[in-house]
């Protein structure tokens, strides 16, 4: 198979890291075109591909003017940004790759859906948790039914405290209006990830949560707007420049604080700090995402499931319990133990290790996952290898947007 050509449209955190896939498997795919308004961050991605001047723009409407320059285009702009493009890139015949989530409302999606089928392209959502070995293993057991019937499931996704003060605080996505609800942004992974599981789609929802710890009543006496110059600093959990500091000690060039500067220097580090973003208080911030929240869900054939989102952990990766009429499946997304109820024994699985679950670490070998199904599609024109395709993520969407619906009216709310 000649590999697949792409272009880049959003060269921050997750376009830059799908092309670095591609730069790995030079023989699977190649990176020709960018766009990315960010003019360091557009350079320094076609300094990596090789990409000449001419297929470099600031926007994607300059690339789409162009008519169809690839076999497939990345879409990784932010949240709200992703419809009007994947409309364009779809009816140019470009086979799309769309980061998640589709778009911040119903109208959005399903504008992305009827365009795609229109069109006739592969559309793969970033689903990455579909794609890892560790999914591959828990899917496996349930399909061969080893738990037997399933009866209800726990799922916790423990965001940990660190990256709430910096995505969902400080960050991009601390504000509905200005991205998306908070289990959109974070947690339309865990939803899809029990969609997927389960094989099939909830029928009714409900939840509750709220902002409650990073809010002005939190605010320690004394502290001040940003953590440079606050006299509680050292003190304070949520410090920036201990932890971003530290970050850079230590040589992390990458995810989260490629986020807050482009030069790794201690200069750029604190003029960032102290003009940016990430260095206000957490407990003075204009953020309005949830710190926490529960969603229960019932799915065909009576099994139930909860789902936990808390910015209150270390961190890591997510957990699983899984009750069948047969056995008993736990997961910490890295090993699996299946409990037999009629022989009383416990087995133990390892998939094969993937790397840490974040966006540094390739999602557990999730980001790789996507990229490799994603891009076999598109040289065979096997759309089975997509599991996270247009209808898919079009029904795990819709059990998100009900979900946000029931906490903010407190209803149950009918899929």
């Amino acid at each position: 198979m000649a590999p697949v050509s792409l272009i880049v449209i959003g060269a921050g955190q997750r376009g830059a890291g799908y092309a670095r896939w591609a730069r790995r498997h030079p023989d699977r795919a190649s990176v020709v075109a960018v766009a990315e308004p960010s003019p360091v961050r557009r350079a320094r991605l076609a300094a990596e591909h090789d990409i000449p001047t001419g297929n470099m723009a600031a926007g994607w409407r300059e690339l789409a003017g162009r008519g169809r320059l690839a076999d497939a285009v990345l879409i990784c702009m932010q949240d709200r940004m992703h419809a009007e493009p994947a409309e364009a890139f779809a009816a140019l015949g470009y086979h799309i790759l769309l980061e998640k989530p589709m778009a911040p409302d119903e109208a959005g999606c399903r504008r992305i859906v009827a365009a795609v089928e229109k069109a006739g392209v592969i559309l793969a959502v970033a689903h990455v948790l579909r794609y890892t070995p560790y999914t591959r293993a828990v899917k496996e057991i349930v399909v061969s039914g080893q738990l037997g019937d399933i009866m209800s499931v726990q799922h916790l996704e423990p965001v940990g405290f660190w990256h709430q003060a910096h995505s969902y605080v400080r960050g991009n996505w601390r504000r509905s209006d200005l991205a998306t609800s908070m289990l959109m942004a974070k947690s339309c992974h865990d939803l899809d990830w029990l969609q997927y599981i389960l094989g099939r789609a909830p029928l009714r929802v409900s939840s509750f949560g709220s902002l409650t710890h990073f809010t002005a009543a939190n605010r320690p006496p004394g502290a001040a707007d940003r953590c440079v110059a606050c006299p509680v600093e050292a003190s304070c959990l949520y410090s920036a420049p201990r932890y971003y500091g530290d970050l850079l000690d230590r040589g992390v060039r990458g995810w989260p604080l490629s986020v807050v500067i482009d030069d790794f220097s201690a200069e750029a580090l604190n003029e960032a700090l102290r003009t940016g973003p990430y260095g206000r208080c957490v407990y003075a911030c204009d953020n309005d995402a949830v710190d926490h929240q529960v969603v229960a869900l019932e799915f065909p054939g009576t099994t139930t499931a909860t789902f936990t989102m808390t910015a209150f952990t270390r961190g890591g990766h997510r957990r699983t319990q899984m009750f069948g009429t047969r056995a008993e499946l736990t997961g910490d997304g890295q090993t699996i133990r299946v409990y037999d109820f009629l022989a009383g024994t416990e087995r133990l699985i390892t998939p094969a290790a993937a790397g840490a679950m974040n966006a540094a670490e390739g999602h557990g070998g999730g980001d790789a996952g996507l990229m490799d199904a994603f891009t076999a599609a598109v040289a065979t024109g096997n759309r089975e290898l997509i599991s996270s395709g247009p209808r898919e993520s079009l029904a795990s969407h819709l059990a998100v947007f009900a979900a946000e619906r029931a906490r903010l009216n407190g209803t149950v709310e009918t899929l």
